[in-house]
C-alpha cells in the first residue's frame, strides 16, 4: 500500500525538524548570548571609551594636530552658536566638547568595526583580571572581598551555588567523578546511572563487611544537585561511557543516550527485511 501524502509529509517532515531543530536551536542560543554580552558589556564600554577619547584625545594633541572629523575650528564653534539654541553661559569649550561628542559618534557609526571595541577590551580586562588574581596575593585581595560580599543578605543565598556550577564548568580543578557506574537505587530492581567518587569511609567498610564506595547519584535536570550514597565495590557496575556523556544523559532526562550504549529498537519497530518496498 503506497503511503498517502499526508501520512508521508508528516514522516519526513518529523526527520526533518529532528535534523535542523538542535542546530536552529544551538545558533539561536549562542545568538542570544552574543547579543546580551554585546549590549550589556560591550555598549557600555564603546560608550565610556568614545567619552574618554573625548577627553583624553585634546590632552595629548593640539588643536592643529587634530584629525578633521574630531577638530572643531572657531569658524565653525561660531556657526554652530548661532544655529542652535545655546545660551550665553554656554562655554566655548562646552560647546566644542558637545560638538566633539557628535562628530565622534558619527564617525564610530559608519565605521562598524569600532563596536568590537567593547568586546575587546571586556577580554582584555578579563584577561588581566585572570592574571593579577592568579598570583598569591591577589587571591589573597579576592578570596577577603569574596568573603565580604557573600556576607550581604541575598547575594549570600545565590552567590555560592554559582560559583560552584562555574568552577565545574571552567575551573581549573578537575571532576572528582573518577568513573560512570549503575548502582541498584534506590531500591533494588532500579538501576540508576551515578558517578564513583572513590573509596568511602573505612568505618562504613567495617559495618557492610567489604570495601565501600562513594556514588554521587545525580538529579535531572540539574546535575550539579543530587544525592551522595555508600555501596560494596563489587555493586557498582561500571559502564562503557564517558562523564560528559553521562551527564548530558543526565541534563536531558535519558534523552540523549549514547549511540554506543542504546538498546536496540523493537523488531516491531523496524520493516521486516524481506518485505517489498511499496
Amino acid at each position: 500500500m503506497v503511503d498517502s501524502f499526508g501520512s508521508d509529509f508528516k514522516r519526513f517532515f518529523g526527520k526533518g525538524l529532528a535534523i535542523l531543530l538542535p542546530t536552529a536551536v544551538t545558533l539561536w542560543l549562542l545568538w542570544q548570548a552574543f547579543g546580551f554580552i554585546f549590549n550589556n558589556v560591550a555598549q557600555p564600554i564603546n560608550n565610556a571609551t568614545r567619552v574618554a577619547v573625548i577627553w583624553g584625545v585634546p590632552q595629548v594633541l593640539s588643536e592643529e594636530k587634530l584629525p578633521d572629523w574630531f577638530s572643531v575650528t572657531d569658524d565653525e564653534l561660531v556657526l554652530e552658536r548661532s544655529s542652535r539654541d545655546v545660551s550665553d553661559s554656554t562655554t566655548d569649550a562646552s560647546l566644542r566638547r558637545e560638538i566633539r561628542t557628535e562628530y565622534l559618534s558619527e564617525f564610530w557609526a559608519s565605521h562598524w568595526y569600532l563596536n568590537l571595541t567593547g568586546l575587546v577590551i571586556a577580554i582584555m580586562l578579563i584577561y588581566l583580571a585572570g592574571v593579577l588574581l592568579g598570583n598569591i596575593v591577589g587571591k589573597t585581595v579576592y578570596n577577603w572581598v569574596e568573603h565580604l560580599i557573600t556576607q550581604v543578605p541575598g547575594f549570600k543565598q545565590i552567590y555560592p551555588h554559582v560559583k560552584q556550577v562555574v568552577d565545574m564548568v571552567l575551573g581549573d580543578r578537575k571532576l572528582a567523578f573518577s568513573q560512570v557506574v549503575l548502582v541498584e537505587y534506590p531500591r533494588e530492581g532500579i538501576w540508576t546511572v551515578g558517578f564513583l567518587t572513590g573509596n568511602s569511609m573505612r568505618q562504613i567498610d567495617n559495618f557492610a563487611g567489604g570495601t565501600v564506595v562513594s556514588v554521587f547519584i545525580p538529579t535531572s535536570p540539574t546535575p550539579f544537585t543530587g544525592f551522595t550514597i555508600n555501596v560494596r565495590k563489587e555493586q557498582a557496575i561500571e559502564m562503557n561511557m564517558t562523564i560528559e556523556e553521562a551527564l548530558r544523559f543526565v541534563v536531558t532526562a535519558g534523552v540523549l543516550a549514547p549511540d554506543h550504549v542504546k538498546t536496540l529498537e523493537s523488531k516491531s519497530d523496524q520493516p521486516p527485511a524481506d518485505s517489498p518496498e511499496t
